[in-house]
């Protein structure tokens, strides 16, 4: 039976032509959010914060609303906690370019994973190199799970900051992040916790998980792309300097010098995206309203029932085997490159990824050079991985002959 939340999504409904097995990269969108975007533009469009008529103070009601929902769905404690970023990859900037420089100097170390997205490296390395400290990396297992005797290894006081994925984009493990918090704040440590593929599959509370900073896309959680939140607790934020400068996170500007203004808006130079933060609030709410426990067991049953299926495609080779993952599944084929079986499956209808998925280090460890990706949401159903796996078995007999 197909689960009701596909009525919800035009594109899924209208192009029944596809089985869409793409979601880590980017979900589809529910009627909700794309009419929360147009009524905006239809609607409400002014600038916010600071003019004088009755649109601009509309539009900022509805942006700072958008705020305030997304504080509540992360357990925020107040929703100055909450900055506006283009997604995840602009929010570990943020705070590698801001937080980085007040704690990291030679001698001190930023911890990551092999399993990190490169937006969850790259911008470490680049502070690593800025101010004298080094990057190190925990070993993952051959299941595709952090070696945690390893993560305790490397873990000392010279450790300033802890970089980890909530829920691996090439694998779907799902990190324990208590531990790692915990070992972490042991040692005086910052975590910085890249959560781009959990926001739509798990409920995140960043108080109860005791994060310093939680990154995350809308894009990935049925929200327009362009728009993501920044979580960090407000006694960082406060003291991190400003990143990017200009127009609307200033209080006074002399010549002399310039004062800055409150939390959050000092890390929100410019306009803003406000279309995308209300169609976030309404993916949110979306969430919110939905049996999202419901819907948690069946992204559970349809991982598990393709994670079956392929597992009896001869040829076939499942790449992490970790007990507790996300609704994403690798895998490779004997003699085929990634691309390869992606385009036949792309051929059939079947949407899914292929490549290193922005995850290079994993790979080598893994030794491999990619793997075919394919990621469900709720929108998804038996039908889809049946059609997968079908086109999977046809494109190894192309392949083969």
């Amino acid at each position: 039976m197909k689960p009701h939340w596909r009525d919800d999504f035009p594109l899924i409904v209208e192009r029944g032509d596809v089985a869409y097995l793409d979601n880590a990269a980017t979900t589809q969108k529910p009627q909700r959010v794309l009419e929360a975007v147009r009524d905006y533009y239809r609607c409400t469009n002014a600038n916010v914060h600071r003019a004088a008529h009755r649109l601009s103070d509309d539009a900022t009601r509805a942006f700072e609303a958008a705020r305030q929902t997304v504080a509540q769905r992360i357990n925020a404690r107040t929703a100055k906690e909450v900055v506006w970023t283009r997604g995840t990859t602009e929010a570990i900037n943020l705070v590698a370019a801001a937080y980085a420089p007040l704690v990291l100097g030679e001698g001190d170390e930023v911890l990551v994973t092999e399993l990190e997205h490169h937006s969850n490296i790259v911008p470490w390395q680049l502070a690593c190199a800025r101010y004298g400290a080094t990057l190190r990396a925990v070993s993952v297992l051959p299941s595709g799970e952090l070696d945690m005797a390893d993560f305790q290894a490397k873990l000392r006081e010279h450790t300033k900051i802890v970089a980890v994925g909530h829920v691996s984009n090439a694998l779907g493990t799902v990190n324990d992040l208590e531990t790692i918090i915990a070992l972490a704040k042991a040692v005086g440590a910052a975590v910085v916790v890249d959560g781009a593929q959990a926001m739509a599959h798990f409920d995140v509370d960043v108080q109860a998980l005791g994060c310093d900073f939680y990154a995350f896309s809308g894009h990935k959680m049925y929200a327009p792309t362009g728009i993501g939140a920044l979580y960090g607790r407000e006694e960082m934020l406060q003291a991190m300097p400003p990143w990017q400068t200009g127009g609307e996170m200033i209080e006074r500007v002399r010549i002399e010098a310039t004062t800055y203004a409150a939390l959050p808006f000092k890390f929100e130079a410019g306009t803003p995206n406000i279309a995308g933060a209300i169609g976030l609030a309404a993916a949110v709410d979306y969430l919110n309203d939905i049996d999202f426990a419901a819907a948690q067991v069946h992204e559970a049953d349809v991982l598990a029932y393709a994670t079956a299926s392929l597992q009896q495609v001869e040829g076939l080779s499942i790449v992490g085997t970790a007990p507790h993952k996300g609704p994403v599944l690798s895998f490779v084929m004997d003699d085929a490159h990634p691309h390869d079986v992606g385009t036949l499956l792309d051929q059939q209808g079947v949407a899914v990824r292929t490549g290193h998925h922005c995850a290079m280090p994993l790979m080598d460890r893994l030794g491999i050079p990619g793997t075919v990706r394919a990621s469900f949401s709720l929108y998804n159903d038996r039908d889809d991985v049946n059609r997968m796996v079908a086109a999977v078995r046809k494109a190894g007999t192309m392949l083969v002959a």
